[in-house]
């Protein structure tokens, strides 16, 4: 039986007045009374608010019915919260006291503790005084309008789509190199970084932008004609004949989606190339539409063949010159590259939180030619980015671990996207390998990743928004109590959001608010010290940003020497697994420091030293990489007295982490599975979890009809079962 709204309530509040009285056990039918009219009274309130303010039928036909439906979510909240203040607080108010007592009492009406309630209501909800204005400016639902200079010029759309190793970016690029101007898009500082120099090499002036720094081609420092930067960084504003937006696909990213969304909406371009997979044609065409613009597609096919191999590798001895190792865990990259050193082999190692700098070398270290190193351990960082001469990429799991939107760890196959975007880098063209091989280290993971690679890849269904500064500061104006972080809630709760769009995750940006919420910041600069790019389960350098906040609140400059003693430069090379990390974590902390520099430059004002000393660190990193197998040795003789890299994990044999992960990933299915195929056969369900193959399935159908035609299942075949299990307790006894 659903309970309704007063019943609601009575379950909310019982608790906070037996509390208070034990007088409420012989009186809770009457206070129920109470409560139900007390819940009637909240809402007719609000319905007589809206019958005072709007005139006509219609308009408080739909005004009713939004602030009913708000009601009903923000009721549930407002309760509990007045629960809990009730409840927990030392002490109370002395007239709500008063009114509590004397309802227990029943020398009062509960109708007196409306007032309190709906102050206390306004008090966690003070959007409720001016709901329409904030409704207005949360209001997504259009945000091709937020680009006037996009919308006053008509641009012409080109979608580039293919998979990777097709040639759509290259065609792309030439188009930007012969435009009079251009900007090129990309979602990594590498990417950037080899266009910067593509185009430079062919004596097309271009300067290099990202959040972390500023490269002129122009010895004056002169803006070029042509920019290749981080898509966060492009301009709206700036007209340019073409544009490039590469890897468009990633306008579905729950964190970064927004601004492949903000790109493609406003960038003022007589050209837009948009590059990708085909998989974001529909949602692009469909943008598009709504500011007017055509898109013309251009498909394109992978430029050499990709073979799914029939056999995994299942040994390490098996390995052979071109072959990359693909772990989705840091711990795996360490245990898998000790084991391939440990026999005889030399190997480079990529990872997502190396340096730039480092990855770049490890790469040209594994394609020099007349390098010993033939082998290649990395993560999924390798699946843009980087040119790699690989001829055979080899899934060591084919499970990934992923943080979902409320930020709990889950295991889950790799999806199709990810698989396709991974395999693709093996036989690159213009490589050495003309062909790219394709397999895992497991051979019960190869069927597996056969289904993932045929299935078709999932269409991008919506594109990504954010809150801009200019809508938060507007709030803001409405709320001047509120934390940022509640303005961000409030933002995200009273949004309208059109059936392409979703609201980017703001976990991230919420943990930073809170983090610096008791420094005194002006909302703007609060707002720029939320956005900085970060991991924030690296707590040295969210230790950092709080520091640097600190410094900035009081008006100190952030210096050079500040910076070094904070960190302790100068930093020698590592000895264990455990210092690597922390070198890793440095390199975090000077790009924050030159991220900050290009926005508050009075207040960093040293970024020319801290990038001369970065490059440094870049250095020691590398022989850090370079030594990785010693490293992991050190760590392993001294993880068990007080190691807090998850070093005993790391050191694990990789087969039973594999084991261990295979089987957290199949329970998650198996639930799943019960809901959705609860009534299907055992025999599909075991299918269907990978736990069993037709070939099984046939050979165990084969020995049961022999064993039924042998009576191995009569009656007698049971005692013997019996028997057997019996036997079997006693030796285990």
């Amino acid at each position: 039986m659903a309970l309704g709204g007063s019943d609601l309530l009575w379950l909310f509040l019982q608790p906070c007045l037996l509390r208070l009285s034990p007088l409420l056990s012989s009186n809770s039918l009457y206070v129920y009374l109470y409560y139900l009219m007390l819940w009637n009274r909240f809402l007719m309130n609000y319905l007589r608010f809206l019958v005072g303010i709007y005139k006509y039928s219609f308009l408080i036909l739909i005004m009713s019915a939004f602030f009913f439906s708000l009601i009903a979510r923000l009721f549930h909240q407002a309760f509990i919260s007045f629960r809990k203040y009730i409840m927990e607080s030392s002490s109370v108010s002395a007239d709500l006291h008063i009114i509590l007592n004397d309802i227990c009492c029943d020398a009062g009406h509960v109708d007196d503790l409306f007032p309190f309630f709906l102050r206390h209501a306004k008090q966690i909800f003070p959007m409720l005084d001016c709901m329409d204005d904030l409704r207005k400016i949360s209001d997504l639902r259009l945000p091709p309008n937020w680009y006037p200079e996009a919308r006053a010029i008509q641009r012409k759309i080109i979608f580039h789509a293919g998979p990777t190793n097709s040639g759509k970016t290259y065609h792309a690029i030439q188009r930007f190199l012969s435009a009079k101007s251009g900007i090129y898009c990309g979602p990594l500082k590498l990417l950037a970084h080899e266009i910067f120099q593509k185009s430079n090499h062919a004596n097309v002036p271009c300067d290099l932008v990202t959040g972390e720094e500023r490269v002129y081609a122009n010895e004056d420092a002169r803006q070029a004609t042509h920019i290749a930067c981080t898509i966060e960084m492009c301009s709206t504003n700036t007209p340019y004949e073409v544009a490039v937006i590469d890897e468009i696909q990633m306008i579905r990213d729950p964190a970064r989606g927004w601004a492949w969304t903000r790109a493609l909406l406003g960038l003022c371009a007589e050209e837009i190339h948009v590059c990708g997979e085909a998989a974001a044609i529909e949602l692009v065409t469909e943008l598009m539409y709504t500011t007017g613009e055509e898109v013309e597609v251009r498909n394109y096919e992978r430029l050499t063949p990709l073979t799914v191999l029939d056999y995994a590798l299942e040994s390490l001895d098996n390995l052979r010159p071109g072959d990359c190792i693909v772990c989705f865990s840091k711990n795996d990259i360490y245990s898998v590259s000790r084991q391939i050193e440990a026999r005889g082999l030399e190997c480079a190692v990529i990872y997502g939180s190396l340096p730039p700098g480092t990855k770049l070398e490890q790469a040209k270290k594994f394609n020099d030619p007349d390098d010993p190193c033939k082998i290649l351990v990395a993560t999924d960082a390798i699946g843009m980015g980087l040119n790699l001469c690989i001829k055979r990429i080899i899934f060591n799991s084919i499970i990934k671990p992923t943080i979902n939107e409320k930020g709990e760890k889950e295991i889950d196959l790799i999806t199709t996207s990810q698989a396709l975007q991974i395999s693709g880098r093996a036989g690159r063209y213009g490589s050495s390998f003309k062909q790219g091989e394709v397999t895992t280290m497991h051979r019960d993971d190869l069927a597996q990743l056969k289904e993932i690679l045929s299935e078709p890849v999932r269409p991008v269904k919506a594109a990504g928004l954010h809150p801009t500064a200019e809508q938060i500061e507007m709030f803001a104006y409405h709320l001047p109590d509120a934390t940022l972080s509640n303005l961000i809630d409030i933002f995200v709760s009273l949004s309208q959001v059109d059936g392409l769009y979703f609201v980017c995750n703001i976990d991230d940006f919420k943990f930073l608010a809170d983090m610096i919420q008791h420094i005194p910041l002006n909302l703007r600069s609060r707002y720029v010290f939320c956005t900085a790019p970060l991991n924030r389960k690296e707590p040295f350098v969210c230790t950092t940003l709080l520091k640097f906040a600190r410094q900035f609140s009081r008006n100190e400059p952030l210096t050079f020497d500040w910076l070094c003693r904070h960190t302790k430069w100068p930093l020698a090379p590592p000895k264990n697994i455990k210092e690597l990390v922390h070198l890793e974590a440095v390199h975090d902390v000077f790009d924050l420091y030159l991220w900050l520099s290009y926005r508050f430059m009075d207040m960093f004002p040293d970024a020319v030293l801290v990038r001369d000393i970065q490059k440094k660190l870049d250095d020691i990193i590398q022989i850090g990489v370079c030594n990785i197998t010693r490293l992991i040795r050190a760590s392993q003789s001294t993880a068990g007295a007080e190691s807090t890299v998850q070093l005993p994990t790391a050191m694990e044999a990789p087969e039973e982490r594999r084991v261990k992960s295979l089987k957290a990933y199949r329970s998650a299915a198996r639930r799943e599975d019960l809901k959705t195929h609860g009534r299907g056969s055992l025999a599909d369900r075991l299918l269907r979890e990978g736990l069993l193959t037709q070939e099984m399935l046939r050979q165990l159908e084969s020995e049961w009809q022999v064993q039924h035609r042998n009576g191995r299942y009569g009656p007698s075949s049971k005692r013997d079962d019996q028997n057997s299990s019996k036997e079997t307790g006693k030796k285990k006894k």
